[in-house]
């Protein structure tokens, strides 16, 4: 695992963001409150939000628990709002960021990241919503344990 020290917090933001930005379908990047990013620009999408929710500390690993929403805009057409079953636009969105979370947990659980030393050993859980918030967005909010190496030194 990553050798990571007392910066533990700043590097899994980093590693996780850099990871997710390499992806054609990632525009922007984001972390903490997610009703202080400005989800009103145009430019920003498709987005990634990283949400750091809790930490657990053993004697050699550190195992942070993400939620990484992946969205963006919807298009919808006047012919789509007819049939919402067959809501074309909708289904693209959410079939394009839930390949965005599968390549991050992919490159996590046995691709370049657990090589780096950021691992997942168990399932992801995977949500999918549209509309969440204040545009009209779709996407999957993928929560995990990311693992890293605990080797801070006290002495």
């Amino acid at each position: 695992m990553a050798n990571t020290g007392a910066r533990a917090y700043y590097t899994i933001l980093e590693i996780l963001k850099n990871s997710l930005l390499k992806n054609v379908n990632v525009n922007t990047v984001t972390t903490g409150d997610i009703s202080d990013v400005d989800l009103s620009k145009q430019t920003i999408y498709p987005l990634s939000h990283l949400i750091i929710n809790s930490a657990t500390n053993s004697d050699q690993v550190m195992t942070f628990n993400v939620t990484v929403i992946c969205m963006d805009k919807v298009n919808q057409l006047k012919t789509e709002q007819i049939n919402p079953f067959n809501n074309a636009a909708e289904q693209t969105v959410l079939n394009t960021q839930l390949a965005v979370s599968n390549k991050l947990y992919k490159e996590l659980r046995s691709g370049q990241l657990r090589l780096d030393g950021f691992q997942v050993d168990d399932d992801a859980a995977i949500e999918f919503f549209f509309d969440r918030f204040e545009n009209v967005l779709a996407g999957v909010a993928m929560t995990v344990n990311v693992q890293i190496n605990n080797d801070l030194n006290i002495c």
